[in-house]
């Protein structure tokens, strides 16, 4: 018994596709272990390149939700307890923000008096404000 022939004859390197092997003449996609970046774009100026840069940094934590104590105090009566769920009722948080927490700054001077709840956040200088008008912080002081 003979051994069965080949269907068909290779030609030339690369195999069944003649001298070129199909990669065309020359060049850097015609080398042997060829390979280009597909985002390049053969020495032009990519879509990316010619968008605007940004310029300086944008942290990744995400803030507290900052309240003003002028705000506070135009849209609460003396004597009112701060809390989280009355600035949303007051619509100076919004109910999206609350995980992030509350911070109270400013710097305006206080008439009327404010119990500040556990929950909200403030500045040294509020605090010395609100204690000095006759109310009330239930929270350890944060530096500004």
């Amino acid at each position: 018994m003979s051994q069965p022939r080949k269907k068909k004859k290779t030609i030339g390197r690369g195999g069944k596709k003649g001298t070129y092997s199909g990669k065309g003449n020359k060049g850097q996609k015609a080398r042997s272990g060829a390979h280009v970046d597909p985002l390049f774009e053969g020495g032009r100026s990519t879509l990316i390149d010619h968008m605007k840069k940004k310029r300086g940094f944008t942290s990744r934590t995400k803030k507290r939700s900052i309240v003003q104590i002028a705000d506070i105090e135009k849209n609460f009566e003396n004597g009112a307890i701060i809390s989280v769920e009355s600035l949303v009722n007051m619509k100076l948080v919004a109910r999206k923000n609350i995980p992030l927490g509350i911070k109270v700054l400013g710097n305006a001077k206080l008439t009327k008096k404010f119990i500040f709840e556990k929950e909200i956040f403030v500045s040294v200088t509020v605090k010395k404000a609100i204690i000095s008008a006759g109310g009330e912080v239930k929270v350890e002081e944060l530096e500004k």
